[in-house]
């Protein structure tokens, strides 16, 4: 039985795991009680209010995402790793490699798009 499930939505939602809506670090459980916090530390929290700040004065929509070209490269460098990982995985399996071999193919897999999912 997924213990989970049974807790209801709102134990569930709260046990989930959260991250930093700036940096997408991973979010501490601090046991409070109350609105769950949305920035890891006060410099998050400041970048994203001068963001928010610059999107009102420059009359981008709210959800509007910019990146700098460089942030488009690195982007696009790690979306081509993660793709040859993906391959890699395919190409080992068609030809017959081990499970041994294609678990530790896998969780290269999951490195890479661990870290693709890091924006900043």
């Amino acid at each position: 039985m997924d213990t989970t499930a049974a807790l209801g939505p709102e134990t569930a939602r709260r046990r989930a795991e959260r991250h930093c809506s700036w940096c997408g670090r991973r979010l501490t459980s601090s046991g409070r009680q109350g609105r769950p916090r949305l920035y890891c530390t006060q410099s998050c929290r400041q970048r994203a209010y001068e963001r928010r700040g610059a999107v009102q004065r420059s009359g981008l929509p709210e959800d509007a995402v910019v990146l700098s070209a460089a942030e488009i490269a690195d982007l696009q460098d790690r979306l081509f790793q993660l793709r040859c990982a993906a391959e890699d995985v395919g190409t080992a399996a068609e030809d017959g490699a081990s499970t041994a071999e294609l678990r530790k193919m896998a969780a290269e897999v999951v490195a890479v798009a661990a870290e693709l999912e890091r924006l900043r």
